[in-house]
């Protein structure tokens, strides 16, 4: 099969009209749904883990409905339901900043609850036995302790969400795929456009995975 490509659609302009307004919103995407999913789901991950009916139940449905629905369901539900509450439109950048923290929130909180868990109960009794408060415990003891050991899992799940940032163009926000799907329209070349978009999320996220492994292997000699 002759795909005749057209090999001189691979130039600057295509990165530099195109590309980077793309991916510079898939990164900044990525890093505030990272933040900001990490700060959600550990107060999620703390709220399952409390012991009190009242905090683990709601906390437990959030997690366990958000990590059984599409993350392209939940997009596209916040960015056409939400203005019919409000009465005004919010944006699909906004819509696709919000969805994005409030759905990897959910995974995010499972991966800290079970870095919490791989604590030794021991260093917990100690933290106690020193007069610490529940808070203190977890922020002097327990949690510095769970980010070191979950830090490649964090880091990979990133890298997952930033795979996942493609489904903002269910609601045309200007991810970097949107970058490379406008250039092949305009250019007559939408084949060109989806192998070099197919190709650059590959070397990004195989780049970046390889980096976990070194820091995961940097990480297990340290202890």
């Amino acid at each position: 099969m002759n795909l005749n490509l057209d090999w001189s659609f691979y130039n600057w302009t295509l990165i530099s009209d195109f590309v980077i307004k793309g991916l510079y919103f898939s990164v900044v995407l990525t890093v505030i749904a990272t933040i900001g999913g990490v700060l959600f789901g550990t107060v999620l991950a703390l709220m399952r883990l409390s012991g009190k009916k009242w905090l683990d139940v709601p906390a437990a449905i959030y997690v366990n409905g958000m990590r059984s629905i599409p993350l392209v369901m939940v997009i596209l539900w916040f960015f056409l339901l939400v203005p019919l509450v409000i009465g005004r439109p919010i944006g699909a950048e906004v819509s696709a900043i919000v969805t994005f923290v409030a759905f990897e929130a959910a995974y995010f909180s499972e991966i800290m609850r079970a870095g919490i868990q791989s604590i030794s109960r021991g260093q917990v009794f100690a933290g106690q036995a020193m007069g610490m408060t529940y808070g203190q415990n977890m922020r002097l003891v327990v949690l510095p302790q769970a980010f070191r050991n979950m830090l490649p899992v964090l880091l990979t799940q990133t890298i997952i969400l930033f795979q996942d940032t493609s489904l903002v163009y269910a609601i045309g926000a200007y991810d970097m795929l949107k970058g490379f799907e406008i250039a092949g329209k305009n250019f007559g070349r939408p084949i060109e456009a989806y192998l070099a978009a197919a190709v650059t999320y590959f070397v990004l996220c195989y780049s970046l995975s390889w980096m976990v492994k070194r820091l995961h292997k940097k990480i297990a000699i340290i202890r």
